[in-house]
């Protein structure tokens, strides 16, 4: 096997992550390490200017509070958050990021993202916490302020390096290691803090788009569950992990609907025409108080559709004909004004598209669908871990001074459990409803804390010896040398007794969700016996991942990114597990437990030792601010 260089790298604040978060992150670390003469350093597994969520473009942004214009206050934000989240959230750090995420905004349009206004200069609002953007460069314009904010003053950033590991000595977050995914280079990165904005998880579940559609998701494919894996690894305590997003989207394409809904006031309905949320009213008071309130989580809407398609009511339909003539019928009788207002819907319809889901696009172009003539299907995707959206998987983090409850705050705000590791975006848990600005605006009071954290403490960087370089250089690469060693046992690269493929793996653990925890083909339906047999098959897979073999580093990097997805699946099968009811119904099921029970008003918080990989859960009380 060829020699990889090693490569190490000392810094100050160490930043994991190329995405929103990571380059808030990046512009806030900056100018207070300069302050205070540190060294900040970035590493990113993709390229910064299309890496992340975002790392398509965006054509809104999802939180805008408008609190300088008195439009709203941070107890409407943390209300909408609570009600969403069935009630389970952490109100502390929604408020924080709620009062701080206009000023991200407001940067954003400085450095040159196009948000609409209408006549008299104010924002377009797609609903009421949304602001219509001209996003197709959203990620580029983004990720350029971060580059130069660390260029500007003296920092650096890498590109390409998958992370893999984190490095924790003496209950501290010391640094991480990883390797290039273009070179031959192996990384060993030594800091004081390291900031964790990784991302989410995708992949974990079977996807509903298989065969020729194998690869399209909603969230990025390329987001791995690093986050989840470096924190567990590290020691740190999690929270949320049972609470899975399962997004409504065009079918198959997975084209964004938030326009459609809110900004065209488009329709959802059955295969006969019904509009399963006034059908099935009557059944959102089986999910009370949070059934009752306005808008509808979007797990209940999700649960709604499903009861539809389980009774034989399918496919379900967003009926973006009817929208787009109904906002053009205002001008019907002005044939000149009708004919302009139309085809300017049409044009923002389609660059609802163009900015996020080409795709999308295609497809219609494929089955020869026109949506300002016909309806297009709409269904369920396949589960997803995302912090940052209606999800609220991630690390258990310290909120702020001033707004936390004692039991929520130990010194530094966003910090986890394990000194020197903070979190933000996808990495941080219990505060959803943050999405691409909210996690920027974390990035920020993150990188704030860390910096603050690096002057108190000044805990110095740890010593990594030789030898435990080398046994973290060894196990990450042995997938290189497993396939180069077993080459002789067959002549097919794909069949080998010798080792599993990375694409072999993520299919056998993708299957193993899907049937076990509550997939796409069950409808989202587990229970107690399947969640079992579930853990059982893991802990098999797990044995077997010895065995992942690569013939190059983009396969290494696949091996290690399926290893990092394996974690997140357990985290959740075993909270699911635990959790003894069905809070998130149209999320998951427990057809064992189907009610949502007022005892289990909580966070399931579970940890994994390091060392002996077993694990913890526990209840942890919800305390509101507002509520």
């Amino acid at each position: 096997m060829t020699d990889f260089e090693t490569v190490t790298v000392n810094t100050d604040l160490l930043i994991l992550g190329g995405g929103m978060a990571a380059c808030g992150a990046a512009v806030e670390a900056s100018y207070w390490a300069k302050k205070n003469n540190l060294k900040v350093t970035l590493v990113d597994k993709a390229a910064m200017y299309r890496s992340g969520a975002v790392a398509m473009g965006l054509s809104a942004i999802n939180q805008y509070v408008g609190l300088k214009d008195g439009e709203n206050t941070m107890k409407d934000y943390c209300d909408y958050v609570r009600n969403d989240l069935m009630g389970v959230t952490r109100e502390d750090l929604v408020a924080s990021i709620a009062r701080h995420v206009d000023s991200t905004v407001h940067l954003f349009e400085k450095w040159g993202l196009p948000i609409w206004k209408d006549e008299k200069g104010a924002y377009v609002h797609e609903g009421r916490w949304q602001l219509m953007i001209n996003g197709e460069s959203y990620k580029v314009i983004v990720a350029e302020a971060a580059k130069n904010a660390l260029e500007q003053n003296g920092h650096e950033f890498f590109e390409r390096i998958f992370i893999s590991h984190p490095l924790v000595e003496g209950g501290r977050c010391v640094g991480a290691v990883g390797f290039s995914v273009r070179e031959n280079k192996f990384y060993v990165f030594r800091a004081q803090a390291v900031l964790v904005a990784m991302g989410g998880a995708v992949g974990v579940f079977k996807p509903r788009s298989t065969g020729e559609g194998a690869g399209r998701a909603w969230y990025p494919p390329f987001n791995s569950g690093a986050s989840a894996y470096f924190t567990l690894k590290a020691g740190a305590e999690m929270t949320c992990q049972e609470v899975r997003f399962i997004p409504v989207r065009f079918k198959d394409a997975y084209g964004p609907v938030g326009a459609w809904f809110l900004l065209f006031k488009a329709r959802a309905t059955n295969a006969l025409g019904e509009n399963y949320m006034e059908t099935r009213k009557a059944e959102l008071d089986n999910w009370a108080p949070y059934g009752k309130v306005k808008p509808v989580p979007a797990n209940l809407r999700n649960y709604l559709m499903l009861l539809d398609v389980m009774e034989g009511k399918g496919p379900i339909y967003m009926r973006t004909e009817e929208a787009l003539a109904k906002i053009a019928d205002q001008y019907k009788d002005d044939k000149k004004a009708y004919a302009k207002k139309k085809k300017e819907i049409e044009a923002e319809a389609w660059e609802d598209f163009l900015d996020m889901t080409i795709a999308q696009a295609h497809l219609w172009a494929a089955t020869n669908v026109q949506p300002e003539e016909k309806a297009s299907e709409i269904a369920a995707a396949e589960p997803y871990f995302i912090g940052s959206h209606s999800g609220a998987s991630g690390a258990w983090v310290s909120g702020p001074k001033d707004l936390a409850p004692p039991e929520y705050f130990w010194g530094y705000e966003n910090m986890g459990t394990v000194k020197g590791l903070f979190c933000a975006g996808d990495a941080s848990g219990a505060s959803s409803h943050k999405f691409s600005s909210g996690s920027h605006a974390e990035g920020r009071i993150a990188a704030k804390s860390a910096v603050r954290y690096i002057v108190k403490e000044k805990p110095g960087l740890a010593t990594i010896s030789d030898q435990t370089a080398k046994q973290y250089k060894d196990m990450i690469l042995k997938p290189l040398k497993l396939y180069e060693e077993s080459q002789p046992k067959s002549t097919q690269a794909n069949v080998n007794p010798g080792y599993i493929a990375p694409d072999q793996f993520r299919m056998r653990l993708q299957k193993l969700m899907d049937e076990y925890a509550g997939g796409v083909s069950s409808q989202f339906t587990t229970s107690g016996p399947l969640l079992e047999k579930g853990l059982e098959l893991l802990k098999l897979l797990k044995e077997d991942a010895a065995f992942l073999g690569a013939k190059n580093l983009h396969e290494l990097m696949r091996c290690w990114e399926n290893y990092h997805r394996m974690f997140q699946a357990e985290a959740h099968v075993r909270t699911v597990l635990f959790r003894e009811e069905t809070r998130w119904p149209g999320y998951y099921f427990r057809s064992d437990k189907p009610k949502m029970d007022p005892n289990w008003l909580c966070f399931v918080n579970c940890t994994m030792d390091p060392k002996t990989e077993e694990w913890k859960l526990k209840k942890v009380p919800v305390k509101y601010l507002f509520a």
